[in-house]
């Protein structure tokens, strides 16, 4: 089933100011430092989590590295990695997050790669291809959230906006689950 923007996105404005909350609150009551690896969603991931007060307990930085040879010097992305997976892949998604928790020492870390458009889609990856890659200590989830199987009208706003929200959720959805 396919989702439609309300034309206004108040509904998605609402729904990402309660759930970054939601993910902040947990992070401090629960003592857990967080990190970010962002690329497609240019810095929003850590935009919304610093627009919580009280964040800076928790959050201890990020970094946006948009091209292939920022995502090697800075997170210790692999050249063969690249070669052999795309910018655009799970795999990539995985070392960000892994890079920006080693950099940071974080206990937590997203990481997020894909195609926001609107150029750059391919038959294979389409705009709306997004990689998430979230991790806890030892644990980690990676996803391929094909966003253009799951919303109709996508543009770079609302795929950066919608992959931060996913992300948030995953983050804390693992951080649950392990400990649980």
């Amino acid at each position: 089933m396919l989702v439609v923007f309300a034309d206004d996105d108040k509904m998605v404005t609402d729904s990402i100011d309660r759930v970054v909350t939601d993910v902040v609150e947990y992070f401090m009551t629960n003592e857990i430092t967080l990190s970010t690896a962002e690329s497609c969603t240019g810095g929003m991931v850590s935009q919304m989590i610093t627009s919580v007060s009280g964040a800076s307990k928790v959050y201890l930085g990020g970094v946006c590295s948009y091209t292939e040879e920022m995502k090697m010097k800075v997170l210790g992305v692999s050249e063969d990695t690249l070669k052999e997976y795309t910018v655009y892949s799970p795999q990539i998604a995985s070392e960000m997050s892994y890079g920006i928790m080693n950099l940071t020492g974080s206990r937590a870390s997203v990481g997020i790669t894909g195609l926001a458009g609107p150029d750059g889609g391919t038959d294979d990856k389409p705009v709306g291809t997004v990689y998430v890659s979230v991790r806890y200590k030892d644990s980690e989830l990676v996803k391929d959230l094909m966003l253009y199987k799951e919303y109709e009208k996508l543009d770079r706003r609302k795929i950066r906006t919608v992959t931060t929200i996913k992300a948030l959720k995953m983050l804390k959805q693992l951080c649950e689950n392990y400990e649980s």
